[in-house]
């Protein structure tokens, strides 16, 4: 049984609570979803996130292909982090952790994503050509999205801190 993971990071100069409310509603998914997927919401996306909540959508990920998946957020610490965890869709596992770290500046949201392939070898065997690339896609498309939206994060636009010293006598 292989279980992959990818893991992301990316930093953006908005606040912890403007970070939470647009990623925190089930809703703006759709937004950092490349068009293509053919992204549809079904259900559950009508209140902000909730431990227990069970979110339906489509979804069409290779060749016009339109597959349903059912996720489940399982965890919720407001303003810090979510998991959600596939229920039902393409994947034998999907276990995704969405964390939002204060940083000097903005924030810094970071991603990790635990999967594995249906399928056994098969399943293996297409993971280098189709499915690591397209997720990674999908990632990518995210991080343009989202800076495209709230900015680019510049280390430039941090004041440097002044260390103070204590002088011992």
């Amino acid at each position: 049984m292989k279980i992959y993971t990818l893991h992301t990071k990316q930093k953006l100069p908005i606040s912890v609570n403007e970070a939470w409310e647009f990623l925190s509603d089930p809703k703006n998914l759709k937004t950092i979803t490349p068009e293509y997927m053919g992204f549809n919401i079904l259900s559950g996306a009508d209140r902000g996130m909730y431990p227990g909540q069970l979110i339906q959508y489509i979804v069409t990920p290779v060749a016009g292909i339109k597959t349903k998946w059912v996720t489940e957020i399982t965890h919720v610490k407001e303003g810090e982090y979510f998991v959600d965890e596939q229920r039902f869709g393409p994947y034998a596992l999907w276990h995704h952790k969405h964390f939002i770290h204060p940083i000097e500046g903005g924030v810094e949201m970071e991603d990790i994503v635990d999967y594995k392939l249906p399928f056994g070898i098969l399943g293996q065997l297409v993971h280098p050509l189709l499915v690591a690339p397209k997720l990674q896609e999908i990632f990518n498309y995210r991080r343009k999205k989202l800076t495209a939206l709230f900015g680019e994060y510049s280390s430039q636009d941090v004041k440097p801190t002044t260390l103070k010293q204590d002088i011992l006598n």
